[in-house]
């Protein structure tokens, strides 16, 4: 089960034009602000990347999390960004939450290679997504033969909360009425 001190959410990609032709868009652009706003009133931290040729992260993204500076990289995993890992490495949290695009590439070689650098991750399979379906769902089974989780929105919201007495939960059943 995931713990607040011990999860950190990564947000892959989500820039630019490829943003705007994402199969299932509306949908996946919401539950990554979910995410996000859910992952602030917890006060996990947020990392958040960019491949270099798709452009800046798209607004609806950036204006929740106008702090988080974004890592640039060249590799299509997050891994091979050395910025990445070592700001991975310095939260010292080994519970990885992914959500972004594209599921089969970026998504996939992130997770595949944070699962061989022994961290739990889990995908939050309502908030990534593919150009087409059929690539997104190829990439999500592929990432589970790894040992990737999968997981959604509101599953990961309600696990952080654990408990209805928590006082965090009027903040969370608002973010996902």
């Amino acid at each position: 089960m995931l713990t607040r001190n011990n999860t950190v959410l990564t947000i892959i990609d989500v820039q630019g034009n490829l943003a705007q032709v994402i199969d299932l868009r509306d949908i996946v652009i919401e539950n990554i602000r979910k995410i996000i706003k859910g992952c602030q009133v917890f006060d996990i931290p947020i990392l958040l990347t960019e491949e270099i040729n798709l452009g800046p992260t798209i607004p609806e993204i950036t204006d929740l999390i106008p702090e988080t500076r974004p890592i640039i990289k060249v590799s299509f995993s997050s891994c091979g960004n050395e910025e990445f890992v070592k700001a991975l490495q310095t939260l010292e949290r080994k519970q990885v939450l992914l959500a972004g695009m594209e599921t089969h590439v970026c998504v996939y070689q992130t997770a595949v290679d944070l699962i061989a650098r022994g961290y739990e991750v889990q995908i939050i399979a309502d908030a990534v997504s593919s150009r087409s379906q059929h690539n997104r769902e190829i990439a999500l089974h592929k990432m589970r033969d790894y040992g990737v989780i999968w997981t959604s929105t509101e599953m990961v919201l309600f696990e952080l909360l654990k408990t209805a007495a928590d006082p965090k939960l009027r903040n969370i059943i608002n973010l996902v009425k």
